[in-house]
């Protein structure tokens, strides 16, 4: 197998990592690096040097680690087997990670089981070429961006779970109220996640959440916001939980039949006692149940019922016109209109006529 003379990248643009095919070198081979590469020289599945940018020759005078890798004579041409690895470092920013199953998380303030889902995107770069080729690419001919995206994205969804959920406890949010934090969430999980990542010598260059949501549909969902719906009506009206349910509960107390005493009685001892509320009103409402209850009722004129005669002065019957003993008249007339008057009044109610 003849000696490579010139050792140049060949590989696809997409490739981060790619491996030359030949390993028969020689001293004063020409190896070229591209911009935004690196290469890195491998001999016995050991990592010897790594060259930057540019036109290197390999020879002991310029590379003095290749005495390490075989003994060379001084001058002349020698060969010896290596592999050359090429690394890309363009950055990928472009990376998109979602959870692919929502997460079951407890609400931190309302202690709720919710399911959860996020995704958002982030971006990498190859920092450590060495490190890379030995903790992540191994013995494969090549490494893709695809197989990097899949590699880190799985890291990533792992990550986010755990970062979402010692966010939310740490600063006692709500899983509802969490889109209000994305820009700082999105700095915590990248703290978190940044220190995987430098173990395989990659650098997170960002990370971005661009949502956070929750099913719908689900029924612990739609019971949480009904229940923060209710709480913001009850805010804007001005009264509490235990308000509303007494007023319920006299609202329905109201439409079933009873007295109106026990109802008003009902009335002012919730509102003046449990509700809590303002003292007058509950003042308001025990007066107006006492004066109901200990009123005494008005007795109508019965058939038994007696009164004295104004002429005779006798016992009669509280109801006719006529004294049955006398004659007197028991009720006035007006001689005008002839409508019975009762009392001593000015005028007539009927009329009007003067009777004084």
């Amino acid at each position: 197998m003849a000696i490579v003379d010139v050792v140049k990248y060949n590989g696809e643009p997409g490739l981060l990592a790619w491996k030359f095919p030949e390993e028969e070198l020689g001293t004063w081979t020409q190896l070229i690096v591209n911009e935004s590469q690196e290469a890195v020289l491998f001999r016995d599945g050991r990592a010897m040097d790594v060259f930057g940018a540019g036109r290197h020759t390999l020879e002991t005078q310029n590379i003095p680690i290749l005495n390490k890798i075989i003994n060379l004579p001084f001058g002349g041409r020698s060969p010896f087997a290596a592999e050359v690895w090429y690394v890309n470092k363009l950055s990928t920013l472009d990376v998109k990670w979602g959870t692919p199953s929502p997460i079951q998380m407890q609400d931190s303030r309302y202690r709720i089981f919710v399911p959860v889902r996020a995704n958002g995107m982030f971006g990498i770069r190859v920092e450590d070429a060495m490190k890379f080729l030995v903790k992540l690419v191994g013995t494969m001919p090549a490494f893709d961006r695809n197989m990097l995206v899949n590699h880190f994205r799985g890291l990533c969804v792992t990550k986010v779970k755990d970062a979402l959920s010692s966010y939310l406890l740490k600063k006692q949010i709500s899983v509802m109220e969490i889109n209000a934090y994305i820009d700082e969430l999105s700095g915590y999980m990248k703290e978190r996640i940044e220190p995987d990542m430098a173990e395989y010598g990659i650098k997170l260059i960002n990370f971005y959440v661009n949502e956070i949501s929750v099913p719908e549909d689900d029924p612990s969902v739609k019971k949480l916001k009904d229940a923060l719906a209710k709480k913001a009506e009850m805010d804007i009206i001005g009264f509490d939980y235990r308000q509303e349910r007494s007023f319920d509960a006299l609202e329905g107390a109201a439409t079933n039949p009873g007295s109106a005493g026990a109802l008003f009685m009902g009335a002012g001892i919730g509102t003046g006692m449990g509700l809590g509320m303002s003292g007058a009103m509950g003042s308001a409402f025990g007066e107006i149940s006492r004066e109901i209850r200990t009123e005494e009722p008005k007795e109508s004129p019965g058939p038994d019922m007696q009164m004295a005669c104004p002429g005779c002065g006798r016992k009669i019957p509280a109801k006719g016109r006529f004294c049955p003993e006398c004659g007197t008249p028991l009720a006035k007339k007006c001689p005008k209109c002839n409508a019975a008057i009762d009392g001593d009044p000015r005028f007539c109610p009927e009329c009007g006529e003067k009777l004084k």
